[in-house]
């Protein structure tokens, strides 16, 4: 029940943040200075920012870009992590000493710093922010899988499978993926989930997309000094990332618990 009520939720933020631009079909890069501030309403259901933008159009555009640059960056970290997690557990000795030590290094770097310096070199590039995110997420897929694959590899299934003379590839589809697959996709999700959150904080503290770019930290930034007299502004943001949080914690709950 809860897993459906987590893939229902995400389903619709996903629906939203793709479809909404082109059904609600309003520019939310249109300014239009006298309907500054402008309360929930029929013409605008979320009321309107400062610059009297649609705050529904631009949250559905904010949705889509974060939910975008998640993805890039927890794939981007999700692909080396794993294969190098797999290369340690199967090479063993000195490469996986080198590897270990590589993510040690990695995880002794403070995060917002990997992305504050990928953010510097581009600024305002959604790309660099997704590396950077990655270069912060990588160890955890690295080390998951190196965990994994160890005690499959030493275990009979493969060793029988190797003096069979079954190569690389048939120990990995047959053995390998099948004991990763359900570790790899509870942390894919929560890779997402907080990627989106640590997009949104970039955002808030004005080191990831710059304006006019419609992106839910950067949304809520520009919002608080109007929050007593417009609420509404910073009200919608945060709903959009309690629901994709919430959506990941529903759909991957019983996981964590079997885990």
């Amino acid at each position: 029940m809860k897993r459906s009520a987590g893939a229902l939720l995400l389903a619709l933020v996903a629906l939203f943040g793709l479809a909404g631009p082109a059904l609600i079909g309003i520019d939310g890069a249109l300014q239009d200075l006298s309907a500054s501030l402008q309360p929930p309403g029929a013409a605008h259901p979320l009321g309107t920012d400062l610059l009297g933008r649609s705050v529904l159009a631009r949250l559905a555009e904010a949705t889509r870009l974060s939910l975008g640059v998640a993805l890039l960056a927890t794939l981007a970290a999700a692909v080396p992590g794993v294969l190098l997690g797999l290369l340690a557990a199967w090479q063993g000795g000195r490469v996986e000493r080198a590897l270990v030590l590589l993510a040690d290094a990695a995880m002794s770097i403070p995060g917002l710093l990997l992305v504050v310096l990928c953010a510097a070199i581009l600024p305002g590039r959604k790309e660099m922010l997704a590396l950077g995110l990655a270069l912060v997420m990588w160890v955890e897929h690295f080390r998951v899988s190196r965990s994994v694959s160890r005690p499959v590899l030493a275990g009979d299934a493969v060793q029988a499978a190797r003096l069979l003379g079954f190569g690389p590839l048939h120990l990995l589809r047959r053995h390998l993926l099948p004991a990763l697959a359900p570790q790899l996709g509870t942390l894919l999700a929560f890779g997402v989930a907080q990627a989106v959150l640590g997009l949104a904080a970039l955002g808030f503290i004005s080191v990831g997309m710059q304006p006019p770019a419609p992106e839910l930290g950067l949304m809520m930034t520009e919002a608080l000094p109007h929050w007593h007299e417009a609420p509404w502004l910073i009200a919608a943001p945060v709903a959009v990332l309690m629901l994709t949080v919430l959506g990941m914690m529903l759909l991957l709950g019983d996981e964590e618990v079997r885990a």
